[in-house]
């Protein structure tokens, strides 16, 4: 047989050959994807599973680190309700309960004590004749003393000492921790009023009421918290006191493994970081619910505005640190969307270029030049960048009580410094003399 039909006979078989090889690896590669299906679809449920734990226990981590630091530490929680001895509504609310207490001990005959006697007489059936209007001018004078107390240095110092003792109150309220002397009465935290009462009865004696000498010692209670449900909330609150700073490393490590786990990881981040955003969120317009529900709950004797003022400053803190979470949450998934595929994320970045382009050219028309900096910055353009990244985030990191403006002062002042590093590393449109 010739060489040539040789060839031509053998050619169909080679080709034969080659369709088999593919339709065998096409087969390979089906079996292979048919087997890792199953595995990509756990790997994905397991990573929504863990994100949403993230996202459920970042309110709880906000609200064990409130816990720890707010009820646990005697220091700060002093620092925190301090402000409140120079609040207008306390001072007037600590006024009338030591008025009241003054009042009720307060013997009005005593006040003719030091008349004549041969005048007592007749004084003391002209007063009685005038019914309450003596008992209504001698308590106009007491609480414009009391008041005078409660506006001064003194109360305070006060304030905070007694404060700095009730901890342990407040500590075990919310808890169940706390020495064994100390004690609640009704779910209720109060203040000992006796040595501002002291106060008062000193500044009366001085001011000519010398009846007011004669008082004995006065103990009286000013309402710091009161609710009905105390027993049924300290083993929650005693968890989360436990739970202190770790709960949200935890929720951050879950998010965190969660986002790893994505075949997405950009959108899964910029998921997780709303997700996170929206359930701190939820915890913050929890706590100005709960604070018309508790005011609506306190007793006909316990002064409202005074009462939200110590609730305000209580969770003042714990406010501040949801902002910060949502403020984190939105400056993160923004971050991650930005630097995404996408087409409008996309056309940000060309607005960023073009911006920064444009600057520069302004500058290069003004013959400012960047010298050996510009090719330096241009050659580790992305260290840097990533530098700063970090510093701002371990700047974010060590900040004591990082707030929700300070979250976003950090976002723009390394919005501009990488403005400036983009700037530096532009082309020229003239050679750098």
């Amino acid at each position: 047989m010739p060489e040539d039909e040789t060839s031509d006979a053998k050619g169909p078989d080679r080709a034969q050959d080659e369709l088999e090889r593919l339709r065998a690896r096409v087969a390979a590669l089906e079996t292979d994807q048919a087997a890792r299906a199953p595995r990509h679809r756990a790997r994905s449920v397991l990573a929504v599973v863990l994100i949403v734990l993230g996202c459920l226990l970042a309110p709880l981590g906000a609200l064990a680190s409130w816990t720890a630091g707010e009820v646990g530490d005697t220091d700060r929680y002093v620092a925190t309700v301090a402000p409140l001895a120079s609040d207008p509504d306390v001072q007037d609310a600590v006024a009338r309960r030591a008025t009241d207490a003054l009042m009720e001990h307060l013997d009005l005959p005593a006040l003719l004590s030091d008349v004549v006697p041969a005048d007592r007489p007749r004084l003391e059936k002209a007063l009685g004749a005038l019914g309450g209007s003596l008992e209504n001018a001698v308590r106009s004078f007491v609480q414009d003393k009391a008041r005078e107390v409660a506006a001064s240095d003194a109360f305070e110092t006060i304030w905070t000492d007694v404060n700095r003792g009730v901890h342990a109150a407040v500590d075990k309220a919310l808890t169940g921790s706390g020495g064994g002397a100390v004690k609640l009465n009704k779910n209720t935290v109060t203040v000992d009023l006796g040595p501002v009462i002291d106060r008062v009865k000193q500044r009366l004696v001085d001011d000519g009421m010398t009846v007011a000498g004669k008082i004995p010692e006065i103990h009286t209670d000013f309402t710091v918290l009161k609710a009905d449900d105390i027993g049924r909330l300290k083993t929650g609150f005693r968890i989360l006191q436990l739970a202190g700073n770790w709960l949200p490393v935890l929720a951050v490590l879950l998010v965190a493994v969660g986002v790893l786990l994505c075949a997405h990881r950009r959108r899964a981040l910029v998921a997780a970081a709303l997700g996170v955003a929206f359930a701190t969120g939820l915890l913050g317009i929890g706590l100005t619910v709960f604070r018309t529900v508790y005011l609506d709950a306190l007793p006909a004797d316990v002064s409202q505005p005074a009462a939200a003022s110590v609730y305000d400053t209580l969770t003042r803190f714990l406010r501040t640190t949801v902002r910060t979470v949502v403020a984190l949450g939105v400056v993160i998934a923004i971050a991650a969307w930005v630097t995404g595929p996408g087409r409008h994320a996309t056309a940000v970045r060309q607005l960023w270029t073009a911006g920064i382009g444009a600057v520069r050219s302004t500058a290069d028309h003004l013959g400012l030049r960047t010298g050996p900096v510009g090719p330096f910055v241009r050659r580790h353009r992305r260290w840097i960048a990533w530098i700063l990244v970090a510093a701002a985030i371990l700047t974010y990191a060590l900040w004591s009580y990082p707030t929700g403006w300070v979250v976003v002062g950090l976002a723009l002042a390394l919005l501009f410094a990488l403005a400036v590093v983009d700037f530096l590393a532009g082309e020229s449109a003239t050679p750098n003399g």
